[in-house]
């Protein structure tokens, strides 16, 4: 059966993310505590690892209920904020910023965060997509494929590539639980998946590889004209807004809607 197998959040833009049990749908369509802190130079650009390979570097552990971040840095030393209190988001920042040797401060948003569609909603992935995936590559194992493409929901119990058909004409929904999601648009990659997510070095002609087997494997029921390429992979979808507020739950069943 179709399932709700993971759910996971990034609290802070670009670095790791928590696994959670449960999570709430915000009233913007994104999920709570998904991106809801980033680190911004004095320009006001965001610090992410898609241009910031330094930013692999950094490991980091996050409670949802009490927003404390526990973060080791490059050169091993590790610190605690309250990124409840500004006065700790300020030290956070002041800690990143030496680490990157730049100036930095951390912004909120608590309404939809800092996801980089916030008119949209979560990404969506099933676990045989990650499983194929790992399987491409000799040096990759579906752990570290997880870590590479960083989905909120995973779900298992479905093929491979199975939210590859909530986009393009005629395109299906469907629930998870009570909760009602639509197909937006596959999600275009960049050059994160390429990175080792520990140490940022790129895997060699990752790119390449990932484009000739997502062609030879693209799967027939899904629409090949709703995707611009094939270095895509996952899917962003919306959640209904009637549906906003309520609550996805690991091991929800998951059901495709043919409307």
């Amino acid at each position: 059966m179709a399932r709700l197998e993971r759910i996971r959040v990034y609290p802070v833009k670009s670095l790791d993310g928590i696994d959670l049990d449960a999570v709430r749908i915000l009233e913007g369509g994104t999920l709570e505590r998904d991106r809801e802190f980033v680190l911004r130079d004095a320009g006001g650009d965001a610090i992410t690892a898609k241009r910031t390979a330094a930013v692999h570097a950094f490991d980091a552990d996050f409670d949802p209920q009490t927003a404390e971040l526990a973060v080791g840095g490059p050169d091993g030393d590790r610190r605690r904020f309250d990124l409840e209190a500004v006065g700790d988001r300020e030290r956070a920042a002041a800690w990143f910023g030496d680490a990157l040797e730049t100036d930095l401060t951390i912004e909120r948003d608590r309404a939809t965060g800092y996801v980089d569609r916030p008119e949209m909603g979560p990404s969506v992935i099933s676990t045989a997509t990650l499983e194929t995936v790992a399987d491409w590559f000799d040096d990759l194992t579906v752990a570290g494929v997880r870590r590479r493409l960083r989905a909120n929901l995973e779900v298992s119990g479905v093929p491979a590539f199975w939210e590859d058909r909530f986009v393009g004409e005629g395109a299906p929904s469907f629930t998870v639980g009570d909760v009602t999601l639509e197909g937006v648009t596959p999600c275009g990659r960049c050059v994160v998946p390429a990175r080792d997510p520990e140490t940022g070095e790129a895997l060699p002609e990752f790119r390449e590889r990932f484009v000739e087997k997502r062609r030879e494997t693209f799967p027939s029921f899904a629409d090949e004209s709703a995707f611009d390429h094939h270095y895509t992979l996952m899917l962003i979808a919306r959640v209904r807004e009637a549906d906003r507020g309520s609550t996805l739950r690991v091991g929800d069943p998951v059901e495709v809607v043919d409307e």
